[in-house]
């Protein structure tokens, strides 16, 4: 999944990582985010036109909306993650929440 992120121009965004690490640990502990996990996950083991369903009781962080949108677009699948103020609803690389949350 990742090779196919950087491919479409995938950077990772670690504003909101709190770690007070290198760069390269930042970028390893937005790998290892629940919604990430559970994205790839899906990926394998769902089919191609099976709607992804994740609910958080966390905000989103940014990175992981922009990974959503991304997949959405790449594997051309359609996306819900419900996180703790609202729904976002992912389909061809655009969310519901037109970026705002």
């Amino acid at each position: 999944m990742m090779k196919d992120l950087k491919h479409a121009g995938y950077l990772p965004d670690t504003s909101e990582v709190l770690l007070d690490t290198g760069e390269e640990e930042r970028v390893n502990a937005l790998s290892r985010h629940s919604e990430r996990l559970a994205i790839a996950f899906a990926l394998i083991s769902s089919g191609p036109e099976v709607t992804i369903r994740i609910v958080k009781n966390l905000r989103i962080c940014i990175d992981c909306h922009h990974v959503a949108k991304l997949v959405s677009k790449i594997y051309d699948r359609k996306l819900v993650i419900r996180d703790q103020t609202r729904f976002h609803h992912f389909k061809n690389g655009l969310c519901s929440c037109k970026d705002y949350w």
